[in-house]
């Protein structure tokens, strides 16, 4: 059996959900260091949501398509640059809770990181609502971390 100090194994693949925005960093950051810690894969993988492409109109979803690839790529780019680790990157397409899920699962991950709040939820009270499915609906455990907000720097 190994000791407490040697957990080396609990955590072989991380996967981080990434969006770019401001409030995902400190997920990425912590999730990174985990990654360090336990010498575990990192998967960042951020989410082209098809809800979001289909609810505008029907003119302008091929150029809102793109523009989220390209949002999607810049803050999966923005991970491998925080990092000297090496990182397997995923654009996805599809419903964002569902597609961070599957992931997952086809990669046999430890463990899911990711922000409280994403681009789009910055007025929910306490997590966004594709953290708050992921919570509920993952198979493996979930790490959800908050950004700080500026009297809580450090």
């Amino acid at each position: 059996m190994s000791s407490p100090s040697e957990p080396r194994d609990m955590f072989e693949t991380i996967v981080i959900a990434t969006d770019g925005s401001e409030s995902v960093q400190r997920a990425v950051d912590v999730a990174l260091d985990l990654s360090r810690r336990f010498d575990a894969a990192v998967h960042a993988v951020s989410i082209v949501d098809t809800d979001e492409v289909e609810s505008s109109p029907e003119r302008l979803q091929e150029e809102l398509e793109t523009a989220l690839k390209e949002q999607a790529e810049e803050a999966l780019s923005d991970v491998r640059a925080s990092t000297d680790l090496d990182v397997t990157t995923a654009v996805l397409v599809g419903r964002p809770a569902a597609e961070i899920r599957e992931y997952a699962e086809r990669h046999d991950a430890d463990l899911v990181a990711m922000g409280t709040r994403g681009r789009h939820g910055e007025n929910r009270f306490l997590l966004g609502s594709v953290a708050e499915r992921i919570v509920r609906t993952c198979p493996m455990p979930v790490l959800t971390v908050r950004q700080l907000a500026a009297d809580e720097m450090p």
